[in-house]
């Protein structure tokens, strides 16, 4: 790999020679691959057992609680695990093993008011999603109209319920929520020094986003979650770059500015290095100390005796120009539930934006104003009297269902179905509406759901949405 030699200078200078040529090493090795199980739908076992040596999982990435490295070209019958339908089912999501690290790090539990500020493609956002297990409310926001379509999609393949995905600027967010967040995660946009090895890009745009331009909107990023910031919470900071500036010493500007803030000392193990220029709160990964690319992170405290006011606009939301708040579940909704699903309707707040019927397990927030792609977890249209649901409802209720059909995961049926096609079904089910599942048995009841589809005389009408479907 050929870097500019103005890298290599300043690299020389951080390292000193003798470390810089093994890190220089590293940049002509094999990459290491990773995937993070996503336990909202299977445990890490039950992964282990069924899928390990069909995907070739090797050992446990040391600083997850839920990602492992797989060896794709160690064995020529090994699958990509991106082509296998239990990828399109959301059972894991395939990330830089040195990416899931900041997640893990941010001490999220269940009901927590937690935002990812600069969130897509979702791989963090993911990650939060899974630790809160469906109670309190996830804000995932990107500032990129085209990436938030990526966020939106793997949020809902993950089966995360309780999210709202924001398209807007930190500044306009600020407006909205001052003091509103428990936790924030700020994996800041950067010069990407860290990614040279998995991205040829990230070398060539080098010269494109230097360091001065990164730290000014990183500058401006920390300092508008701040203001979302409630006292007592935490922002977890992080980059895929080495340079100081927008590191430790961005960290050390902003508590020199902030000064109710302290360092939060973070977990290390498998490598992980503590920062530069004595920070050893924060946490530095080096692709030639460990298995992974490189990433900096650091935790914020904001103490607890801070000023700071919640709006009035956050608890009278139900107010909200922006939707509908329902009283109570519509009767179409539990019409469908109880044809189709088993156990109790959940509990919560469901509202109306345009025929959407949405569903929250926490009051919904004011975003009159903003961007929302996505307002809380989509349920399915109101149309005419009659439900329909939504794919998200299909993959955060695939355990639910009352009907289901299996197919096998290297089957022709299965491929068709992910290509949206109408099935011709060889066995008798009941009609009306199943989720269609993968597994590795041919038969009724079992497997991972995929989406919806509706049977009707010895046919599969194929619900499986436009935007989703893959040739596989």
């Amino acid at each position: 790999m050929e870097l500019p030699q103005e890298y290599i200078d300043k690299m020389t200078d951080l390292l000193g020679k003798e470390e810089f040529a093994l890190y220089r090493a590293s940049l002509d090795e094999e990459r290491s691959f990773g995937l993070r199980i996503n336990t909202l739908k299977i445990s890490n076992e039950d992964f282990l057992s069924e899928l390990g040596a069909l995907i070739n999982v090797k050992e446990i990435i040391p600083w997850t609680s839920d990602g492992y490295y797989y060896d794709p070209f160690e064995k020529e019958n090994t699958e990509k695990p991106g082509k296998l339908p239990f990828y399109h089912a959301g059972l894991y999501y395939i990330q830089e093993p040195s990416a899931m690290y900041p997640a893990q790090q941010l001490d999220v539990v269940p009901g927590d008011r937690v935002l990812d500020l600069c969130a897509a493609p979702g791989g963090k956002s993911t990650k939060l999603g899974v630790k809160l297990a469906g109670e309190g409310l996830l804000v995932a926001n990107d500032i990129s109209k085209e990436r938030v379509k990526a966020l939106i999609y793997n949020l809902e393949m993950a089966g995360v319920k309780n999210v709202i995905v924001t398209n807007e600027s930190p500044e306009r967010l600020a407006v909205k929520f001052n003091g509103f967040f428990d936790k924030i995660l700020v994996d800041a946009p950067c010069s990407g020094e860290g990614m040279f090895r998995k991205d040829d890009e990230a070398v060539k745009s080098w010269g494109k986003f230097k360091t001065d331009v990164c730290a000014d909107m990183q500058r401006e990023i920390l300092e508008y979650a701040h203001v979302m910031l409630k006292p007592g919470g935490h922002i977890l900071y992080s980059t895929c770059t080495f340079d100081p500036k927008e590191d430790e010493e961005m960290i050390r500007e902003f508590m020199d500015k902030f000064p109710e803030y302290e360092l939060i000392p973070l977990t290390k193990t498998g490598g992980i290095a503590d920062g530069l220029q004595g920070m050893k709160e924060t946490a530095r990964l080096w692709p030639h100390k460990l298995k992974g690319e490189g990433h900096f992170t650091a935790m914020l405290e904001k103490k607890a005796n801070s000023a700071s006011v919640l709006p009035d606009s956050q608890e009278k939301s139900r107010n909200s120009k922006s939707y509908k708040m329902l009283k109570y579940a519509p009767d179409e909704f539990k019409k469908f539930w109880k044809d189709s699903i088993n156990g109790d309707i959940p509990q919560g707040y469901y509202y109306v934006a345009g025929e959407g019927l949405y569903h929250l397990p926490c009051t919904p927030p004011d975003i009159d104003g903003l961007k929302v792609p996505k307002i809380g977890m989509n349920m399915g249209e109101l149309n005419h009297g009659k439900f329909k649901p939504s794919q998200q409802f299909a993959m955060a209720y695939s355990d639910f269902f009352k009907r289901k059909i299996c197919f096998e995961y290297n089957s022709e049926d299965i491929k068709r179905y992910l290509r949206g096609e109408t099935l011709t079904l060889t066995e008798s089910y009941d009609n009306g509406l199943t989720a269609v599942c993968v597994g590795f048995e041919n038969k009724s009841g079992s497997g991972y759901v995929l989406g919806c589809g509706v049977v009707s005389g010895g046919m599969l009408k194929n619900m499986y949405p436009k935007g989703w479907r893959r040739m596989i």
